[in-house]
């Protein structure tokens, strides 16, 4: 039953509608500030409960935030409110232009989608988000990824497809957790020299982009122990199942 409570699926008064979960966790917020949270029943807060703490009577903890498809400019504010418990966050399908440095406060974050928004950049400052998992930057304007990524060492799952990337950093190859990368549609030119170093990558999809070799011109040691391996370009054609 313990579980149970840790996982949400137990006791039912836990299961909210989005609104209602909204005035639970933020009922100290202005009124005004709430009227983007009601547009959409799509939007949810979901609050996980600490056992030990819930007992007690204390304050819900909230470890996942939700706001797909609410037309968002920028990463709202309350998000910071929870960032010493924040697990989860999910931003897809808004039109956010930048990530504020505030949000890289939430170092218990292990996932962050983001996907189809107006993002440029991927901030330097993701290098403090040292229990990442998953990252999902895929439909924006993200160029490059920063050199210190390779500090966000527990990254198992990058989705960076449909971005103008042209090129992967050094650092890129010190991600050695990561199992699947998705890199399709995107303006790469070569991978880094010791690329062959993220021996625990199972998935790599790199369709739809400039690479005319892979590095040291043997894609034998890149499809090495891929489960699913798809390179496309107008120069060569490497799929493996």
């Amino acid at each position: 039953m313990m579980e149970n409570l840790i996982r949400g699926r137990n006791p039912p008064q836990y299961q909210r509608s989005p609104c209602k979960e909204v005035r639970a966790a933020l009922r100290k917020r202005p009124e005004e500030e709430l009227q983007c949270l009601e547009m959409t029943t799509k939007r949810k807060i979901i609050g996980r409960l600490v056992p030990c703490r819930c007992f007690r009577g204390e304050e819900e903890i909230i470890s996942v935030l939700d706001y797909s498809h609410c037309s968002l400019q920028q990463v709202p504010k309350e998000v910071f409110n929870f960032e010493r418990t924040l697990e989860e966050l999910y931003l897809d399908a808004n039109q956010i232009e930048e990530l504020p440095k505030q949000l890289f406060n939430c170092q218990a974050l292990r996932k962050l989608s983001i996907p189809d928004n107006d993002l440029s950049n991927l901030p330097t400052t993701i290098a403090s988000l040292v229990n990442l998992k998953e990252l999902d930057i895929s439909k924006n304007g993200v160029q490059e990824f920063p050199e210190n990524i390779k500090c966000c060492k527990c990254l198992t799952i990058i989705e960076a497809s449909v971005n103008p990337i042209s090129k992967l950093p050094d650092g890129f190859t010190q991600l050695l957790n990561l199992t699947q990368l998705y890199l399709n549609d995107a303006f790469l030119e070569f991978l880094p020299a010791n690329f062959g170093r993220l021996v625990k990558l199972r998935i790599l999809e790199l369709r739809e982009n400039h690479l005319k070799t892979l590095p040291n011109g043997r894609p034998e040691e890149i499809m090495e122990r891929r489960k699913c391996l798809h390179i496309w370009t107008p120069y060569f054609r490497v799929t493996f199942v």
